[in-house]
């Protein structure tokens, strides 16, 4: 491991990825890294760049599926104390790229502080959360988003501000390597009016949606003016499994993994999806999720 002689610390060989993503499914990462600190983690791109080593950078998990053949190359997590900082201005929030969603939103609630409710029940981190400009019908993060602060492949940290950024449905304009954390402009608004919003949103996504089980949420994005997972349904596929993988009967869009699922059961399940809407309805679903 001469590559990263002086950082064996915080590095591990042939890392099973499954344990770090909500699928709990999938296959080993080559050389998995978990910087400390921003300087650690300029100097570990700086020497994947320099050997050309592909790099991937993992945050939640939430919305990934890694395969059964693992990973090649080098895959940092953003995660820990340095990365996960959040604090909160009399304008909004600044948070970093590893601090948990659904905690943020609660502490919005706490400091009485109104605009990420519409968040609530998306998991993840923040940082993925802006990358895929994370949302649902209640709103976007993009909506909120006053400045980036990003890392390039070269190690090289900069900051973009709103006017320099573009949020469309599950994308933004940040090609960066890394996302290092966000600010977000918020409201003063009573703890109490926040806190009922955030909880009738809940009520809503778990009564339609399977929090509870292990998936990386939507699978599919929603064609323009249509549901992904009302055509799933109408397609009826509601169900419809291969291995341990299987379509909820509570929202289309969501594949759930039984335990001792393989990630190639839910890549056939993908597909057959996708062969099925595509025949009966002719509309080609886009993949939400990654896969690496």
């Amino acid at each position: 491991m001469k590559l990263f002689a002086g950082l064996e610390q915080i590095i591990k060989t042939e890392e099973p990825m499954a344990p770090y993503t909500w699928f709990r499914i999938g296959g080993a990462a080559q050389y998995f890294i978990e910087p400390t600190s921003v300087e650690q983690l300029a100097e570990v791109l700086k020497r994947c760049r320099e050997s050309e080593m592909p790099v991937r950078v993992l945050g939640g998990g939430a919305n990934l599926l890694v395969d059964d053949s693992g990973v090649r190359g080098a895959v940092i997590h953003i995660t820990g104390e340095k990365f996960s900082e959040v604090a909160f201005t009399a304008d909004g929030v600044k948070a970093g790229a590893a601090a948990d969603l659904s905690r943020l939103v609660l502490r919005c609630v706490r400091e009485g502080k109104s605009g990420m409710e519409c968040l609530t029940g998306i998991p993840g981190s923040i940082g993925g959360a802006v990358r895929m400009n994370a949302g649902g019908a209640f709103g976007d993060i993009g909506s909120i988003v006053e400045t980036v602060h990003l890392m390039d492949a070269d190690g090289v940290a900069f900051t973009r501000m709103r006017g320099e950024l573009t949020f469309g449905y599950r994308c933004t304009n940040i090609t960066s390597t890394v996302i290092l954390g966000a600010e977000f402009r918020l409201l003063a608004e009573d703890q109490h009016r926040v806190l009922n919003q955030v909880k009738q949103i809940w009520i809503y996504k778990k009564n339609t949606q399977p929090l509870a089980r292990r998936s990386a949420g939507c699978i599919f994005k929603n064609p323009r003016g249509l549901s992904a997972g009302a055509l799933i349904d109408k397609a009826g596929l509601k169900g419809r499994n291969v291995g341990g993988a299987f379509i909820s009967d509570k929202h289309a869009n969501f594949i759930i993994a039984e335990p001792k699922t393989r990630a190639s059961d839910v890549l056939k399940l993908i597909n057959i999806i996708r062969e099925t809407v595509y025949k009966r309805l002719e509309v080609y679903l886009e993949l939400e999720i990654e896969v690496w």
